[in-house]
């Protein structure tokens, strides 16, 4: 099927419908995530925030204290 067609389809689908797609694409996506290939600029920075988290200098914050900054942030 073209582009043209899967565009066409997924707009006669109900909302509910193009969520449980999304949810479906996003899966099979994080099932082959292996597959993707990481830009040595990115392996580096990993390297690096992770030596910090390691050695203490990097600070966590919890999903819940993100989302408050945010929502916060963009009030």
């Amino acid at each position: 099927m073209r582009p043209e067609q899967i565009k066409k389809e997924i707009s006669q689908l109900e909302l509910s419908e193009k969520l449980i797609l999304v949810e479906d694409i996003w899966d099979s996506i994080a099932a082959t995530n292996s597959d993707i290939p990481m830009a040595d600029w990115q392996k580096l920075e990993l390297d690096a925030r992770y030596e910090a988290f390691k050695q203490g200098s990097l600070g966590l914050q919890s999903w819940q204290e993100v989302h408050e900054e945010l929502r916060e942030k963009y009030k």
